[in-house]
């Protein structure tokens, strides 16, 4: 691949929820990584609605004169990846990077994704080695990250990791899309021509807690399956009528038994009968759970509110309407 720098400023976009603990190592250590790099930067850092000072420390840190940073604030929670594309919308740079605030990704990862996007890459992964993770976390990344290869044909490893750099077009390519429930790095390599994946090292999480509960990582689950693809439309088709033949069998063999055995065979069958039936009943119901999903974000989809709303930029003018479409 021909070399293909192009890049005069990097973007480094937060988003931070309930991160106070760390906020001040944050700022250190990510001005640190880009200021090594001989670039122009911004750290854009996005507080999605919280609860504790975060939004105050990091309006004091992009109120410092000559301050690299950059405060969005949202007026509620909205969710990382909405909070993101908030991010998203305020950078101005040919190369814009993602990060969590929590630290596990270390900001002094950044200017290896900076040199490998410089080889030409649209979009830059990473994959955390050694990942400092719960087996449960773990667990869950892994089905999450092979239902999305195999929805998207995308042979990316680990789609969890926040930690990635993507290219100004990339950004304004993602920044045009409508749908609600946006998860950025499938979308992002939907519209990538070269990508890359780099490992990078994972650290144990030294302040708060992760933000991803039990029901989170079930809703993103959901989230994932009804935005990717209609395959499990595709599979309700499929297992209905597998159930349609399996049934019709099923009735056929019951009444030449009848016959042959006589009624008093009949009788002893109820039992098995409406065992059956509850597995009819519960496929039934696990499809019209499906099709719900899909109906809800058509709902959503077409009510079109905006993905956030932000209440005020501390360090430079906003560059859009505050309503995000």
């Amino acid at each position: 691949m021909d070399k293909c720098e192009g890049i005069n400023k990097i973007s480094v976009v937060i988003p931070v929820f309930n991160e106070q603990e760390s906020l001040p190592q944050l700022l250190e250590r990510t001005a640190g990584a880009c200021a090594g790099l001989n670039l122009a930067y911004e750290i854009i850092l996005v507080d999605d609605g919280s609860d504790d000072d975060s939004a105050s420390l990091i309006t004091q840190a992009a109120a410092t004169p000559q301050s690299h940073v950059v405060a969005v604030i949202l007026n509620r929670n909205y969710g990382q990846h909405a909070a993101v594309m908030a991010g998203l919308s305020q950078a101005e740079g040919d190369l814009i990077i993602t990060m969590d605030a929590d630290l596990q990704n270390p900001p002094e990862e950044i200017p290896r994704l900076v040199d490998v996007a410089k080889e030409g890459y649209d979009v830059v992964g990473t994959v955390r080695e050694n990942r400092q993770d719960s087996w449960f976390r773990r667990v869950c990344s892994y089905l999450i990250n092979r239902m999305i290869q195999r929805a998207t044909g995308k042979a990316m490893s680990d789609y969890g990791c926040m930690l990635r750099a993507y290219r100004r077009h990339i950004v304004e390519a993602m920044l045009l899309c409508r749908e609600r429930s946006t998860f950025i790095p499938i979308l992002a390599n939907s519209f990538a021509r070269h990508s890359q994946e780099i490992k990078v090292t994972h650290a144990p999480r030294e302040f708060g807690y992760s933000k991803y509960s039990l029901f989170k990582l079930i809703n993103l689950m959901f989230d994932l399956v009804t935005c990717l693809t209609t395959a499990p439309l595709r599979l309700l088709n499929l297992l209905g009528c597998l159930v349609a033949c399996f049934g019709f069998l099923l009735a056929f063999t019951i009444v030449v038994l009848r016959f042959l055995l006589g009624p008093e065979w009949a009788a002893e069958g109820v039992f098995m009968l409406f065992a059956i039936l509850f597995i009819f009943i519960g496929a039934q119901f696990v499809g019209l759970g499906l099709l719900g999903e899909y109906i809800g974000r058509i709902y959503t989809d077409v009510r079109a509110r905006p993905r956030y709303f932000i209440q005020e930029i501390i360090g430079k003018p906003m560059v859009e309407n505050k309503w995000s479409d």
